[in-house]
């Protein structure tokens, strides 16, 4: 991924990758929050992510937004599902 991120109760709310802030909000806020200047989807993979955006870093020039922000990702997490964990292979 090369980037960095930050998990909450085992699930992913919050990273950075490169000079973009990541954020897994609520899916109902999604297109609300991309018609935001700055704001576009996740599409780290090449397809875009629902419920996942990417925040330029001029977007957010006052720590008032940031807050903003992390707290729309902190308020999701409850409710976020967690990815399944992958099996361990068993050594012979």
């Amino acid at each position: 991924m090369g980037g960095l991120c930050f998990m909450v109760d085992d699930k992913m709310c919050v990273g950075i990758n490169k000079s973009e802030l990541m954020l897994r909000i609520e899916p109902e806020i999604y297109q609300d929050l991309l018609l935001k200047e700055g704001c576009r989807p996740m599409d780290f993979t090449g397809r875009p992510m629902k419920g996942f955006v990417f925040v330029e870093e001029g977007a957010v020039e006052k720590q008032k937004e940031l807050n903003y922000l992390v707290g729309l990702a902190l308020e999701f997490n409850p409710k976020a599902k967690s990815s399944k964990k992958k099996a361990k292979k068993k050594k012979a």
